[in-house]
């Protein structure tokens, strides 16, 4: 028989050889065994394999997922998602003499628990799109599982519902999204997702740091292919102008743009207003009117160790 160590009164009892107590057990799975390798005692039998069903007993053989137990545990449905759900039967063995099927669902998912599900795959959907981590799906489903409870957006369409809890998640994540990016996921409009941003955060009384021109600068110029060198110029340009108080009632977006388009007309890999706008989401003359703000000064915004490939009395004056 297999002995126990007798540590504190609430610790698990431990599973080890008599005669090896320091001897790393081999489990053998088919067998449920638990072996010590240096003796060969079968120390503990019958062990249940906690592990994922490998095997598939489908009559498609190309199937990718084989499991057997149908799917997670989802806390957010109520009972956990963890129902049976009973198919319409074919053959004459599911039918009585009158028509009708001998095996039924005793509970069907509620409207509420498909609404929720339906959102979920959408907002999972949107972040594929976009690449969000994991963390941030979880976060949004949290918070659509709040604002649906509380019935505080009644009349609101799920999908603005999910597409602004998406837009909040990403705020409070630290990785903020625009709304134009949120919109290109979505199928609602920019309008929407903003009346129901102010609204989702009125009712679950929270709130979200306010957006910087740093939060957007490393995927800006990595989408457009900038190097380092431009990137924390552009960065240093932003964070002078805002500290100058040269873009007064600017979005950091804009401002991050012209940021970008400074410190890259100023360096060797010149990018066009066209460029910035298409990644950053904003207008041509958007961009134009946030760097006539900045330009006047511009000798003052750039970091001293930057190197000039255009000088700063060449940059463009638009």
């Amino acid at each position: 028989m297999a002995s126990t160590s007798r540590g504190e009164s609430l610790a698990l009892p431990k599973v080890q050889c008599p005669n090896h107590p320091d001897a790393l057990l081999v489990e053998d799975y088919r067998a449920g065994d638990m072996i010590c390798p240096e003796c060969g005692l079968v120390v503990g039998d019958r062990v249940i394999d906690v592990g994922s069903e490998w095997r598939t007993f489908s009559n498609e053989k190309a199937l990718k997922d084989p499991s057997r137990v149908g799917d997670a545990q989802n806390p957010l449905l109520n009972g956990g998602d963890l129902t049976t759900m009973i198919s319409r039967g074919t053959g004459a063995a599911s039918f009585d003499e009158f028509g009708n099927s001998k095996y039924q669902n005793r509970r069907t998912m509620s409207s509420s628990d498909r609404a929720m599900l339906n959102a979920f795959k959408e907002i999972s959907t949107m972040a594929d799109r976009i690449n969000l981590p994991r963390n941030i799906v979880d976060r949004t489903n949290n918070l659509f599982k709040q604002v649906y409870e509380q019935k505080s957006l009644k009349g609101r369409a799920n999908d603005a519902i999910a597409s602004a809890c998406l837009y909040i998640a990403c705020r409070q994540e630290g990785v903020p999204r625009t709304f134009k990016e949120i919109c290109a996921v979505s199928r609602i409009s920019k309008k929407e997702i903003g009346r129901c941003f102010k609204l989702i955060l009125k009712a679950l009384e929270t709130s979200v740091d306010l957006i910087t021109t740093g939060d957007f600068m490393s995927r800006f110029c990595s989408n457009l292919g900038l190097p380092k060198q431009v990137q924390m110029a552009a960065t240093f340009i932003a964070r002078k102008a805002v500290e100058l108080d040269l873009v007064p009632g600017r979005s950091p977006i804009s401002v991050a743009a012209a940021a970008i388009y400074m410190a890259s007309q100023a360096s060797a890999e010149k990018k066009t207003q066209k460029e910035i706008g298409d990644i950053a989401g904003v207008a041509d003359v958007t961009i134009r009117q946030s760097y006539r703000l900045i330009y006047p000064r511009a000798a003052e915004l750039f970091p001293p160790d930057f190197k000039f490939d255009t000088p700063v009395d060449k940059l463009p004056q638009l």
